[in-house]
């Protein structure tokens, strides 16, 4: 598998796979199905203009399909930036189990250690996905709280696990 940072030349691939995720997970992302397809390739072209603070990346098969995607984005505001999010982590079923999403949490976060001053990495993740956290705790993460009813999809209520990774000692 290759991973790399995904450009505007992606838009499409990105955007499919992206749809599917929102599809097949509908609560474990902030995003809708509905808005995202409504969204413009334009748009998705704009958010895949890389800089060092804000990137996406995807893991490639070796076929050049799209297998999985992950987004970093560093807080801008003075007083946060020494924090980084990690956003929008989505391994295609047929590719989990062979490492993909380890690999790019690790290319994410070995790019985003490049940062001057980036301290700590967070994300949130569906408390009962029990095979993500998993996988986060397995880099190094660590819960650090829960938000209750984070997300209301349906009539019903999902709850966030909080957890981040330190990068540099503070």
């Amino acid at each position: 598998m290759l991973i790399r940072v995904l450009n505007p030349e992606d838009a499409e691939v990105y955007r499919t796979l992206r749809l599917r995720s929102l599809k097949e997970h509908p609560h474990a992302f902030l995003t809708t199905y509905d808005m995202e397809k409504e969204r413009p390739l334009e748009v998705t072209k704009q958010r895949l203009q890389a800089t060092a603070d804000q990137f996406t990346l995807g893991c490639f098969t070796s076929e050049n399909e799209l297998a999985g995607m992950v987004t970093f984005v560093r807080e801008t505001h003075p007083k946060l930036k020494h924090k980084g999010n990690i956003y929008a982590m989505y391994v295609a079923p047929k590719y989990r189990g062979n490492k993909a999403g380890s690999a790019m949490l690790r290319e994410l976060i070995e790019r985003a250690g490049r940062c001057d001053g980036l301290e700590q990495l967070n994300l949130t993740v569906m408390s009962d996905n029990a095979a993500a956290k998993r996988l986060y705790e397995s880099i190094g993460f660590e819960v650090y709280g829960t938000e209750r009813h984070a997300l209301q999809l349906d009539g019903r209520y999902w709850d966030e696990d909080l957890m981040a990774l330190k990068l540099r000692a503070h």
